[in-house]
């Protein structure tokens, strides 16, 4: 089967992101198998959601990016992880470092890309890297980064790195340590092939290396800590709340694929030593029930709550501390529905789900692999909880 992008299946800032997302459908599970066995997205597939303009969704329109909402952008990312948990985390990670130019200065950024940019880039959060300033205006880094989806296809690297005045980490007034992001082509860099893991096994998510790279300052960035340097109403949204925009809508596919192949097969799929279909069972029926009504609660908490930061956004205003906060209990409470989801069809498809090529067991293997991620680790329900309560916390990451 031969399938293309036409222009009714590209970006075009309008309406029209989850048609261009179920064009792509197709191709993405039925390649789903090879795309494991190497252990990365092929490229001609990666070239294909470039091509329908998704990892631009979220950059700047200065850019030439779209600026898409959370809401448009969340249920585009669930349509693509229904198809492939890997495909949707390929695009939610590819959509996030176009965004981040946002941090930097425009004519940085421009300088960089240019005004319509369309490249790939893996993104590193953890400051795992070292950067030693000189008097030049540049940094010396060093640094090992684990987990950079999309590395074996992307232009550009997005790596966290903690500044070092000689042998002691700067540390900033109200901040804490010198945090930042530093853009760096692909080729400054070095692939370590270590990608060897339970889900999500065609992300291709593999260690990265710099040795005694040079970096400008202006091509780093403090997003954690500083507004964004462009204006509208993303912008206005802080960084760790666009990431969690970004990804949450990978659980909530993978789990939605799951009820649906068990759905597919429940009428047909007979109980050992019975003549009943699993469809029948009480028991079964039950558990399936509990498990979508949750995975749709979820996701309507985690929409409305993206929907309550896009309004005040529009409105000019940035998201309160508390409005971040309860995005992000939404989007915890979504994974754990996502996971009930997930386990129940597991567990009500029996043996058969265990072979390596059933979809139900990529799902499974997908979406604990999506848990592990460390903007959904339950210290986000402490956060929550703290704003709730008015304690003070550091709020860098809502």
């Amino acid at each position: 089967m031969t399938f293309a992008i036409h222009a009714a299946t590209t970006l075009s800032g309008g309406d029209n992101s989850i048609a261009v997302a179920r064009a792509l459908t197709p191709e993405i599970t039925q390649r789903a198998d090879e795309a494991e066995s190497q252990g990365t997205m092929p490229i001609d597939l990666v070239e294909r959601l470039r091509a329908a303009g998704i990892f631009r969704a979220l950059q700047p329109r200065s850019l030439g990016g779209f600026e898409m909402g959370p809401v448009e952008f969340i249920e585009m990312i669930e349509e693509l992880a229904h198809a492939d948990g890997s495909a949707g985390w390929i695009a939610a990670i590819g959509a996030g470092a176009p965004a981040f130019t946002a941090w930097l200065e425009p004519a940085v950024a421009n300088e960089l890309f240019g005004s319509d940019a369309d490249f790939t880039a893996a993104t590193m959060f953890a400051p795992t890297g070292r950067a030693v300033p000189d008097a030049t205006g540049r940094f010396t880094v060093e640094g090992r980064w684990p987990f950079a989806s999309g590395c074996r296809h992307a232009e550009w690297f997005v790596a966290g790195m903690l500044v070092f005045d000689g042998d002691t980490p700067r540390i900033l007034p109200d901040q804490g340590p010198d945090w930042r992001l530093a853009f760096f082509p692909r080729d400054n860099a070095e692939i370590v092939d270590n990608w060897d893991v339970l889900g999500l096994r065609a992300t291709g998510s593999n260690d990265i290396v710099a040795r005694a790279l040079g970096v400008a300052e202006k091509h780093t960035i403090s997003p954690f800590f500083q507004p964004a340097r462009q204006d509208g109403p993303l912008w206005r949204l802080a960084f760790f709340t666009l990431v969690g925009a970004a990804l949450v809508g990978v659980p909530l596919g993978i789990a939605r694929r799951a009820l649906d192949e068990f759905t597919d097969l429940a009428t047909t799929k007979l109980r050992a030593g019975t003549f009943q279909p699993v469809a029948e069972d009480p028991a079964a029926q039950v558990a399936f029930a509990s498990a979508d009504a949750n995975l749709r609660a979820g996701r309507a908490f985690v929409l409305a709550e993206a929907s309550h930061l896009w309004d005040t956004a529009c409105a000019g205003d940035a998201p309160r501390l508390e409005q971040r906060a309860r995005f992000q209990l939404a989007a915890q409470q979504a994974m754990r529905a996502a996971r009930q989801a997930v386990d129940t069809a597991f567990e009500l498809t029996g043996a058969s789900a265990v072979h390596a090529r059933h979809p139900l067991q990529r799902c499974f293997r997908d979406l604990h692999t999506v848990s592990q991620h460390v903007y959904f680790s339950s210290a986000a329900l402490k956060r929550y909880a703290n704003t709730h309560f008015g304690i003070t916390q550091p709020s860098h990451m809502m």
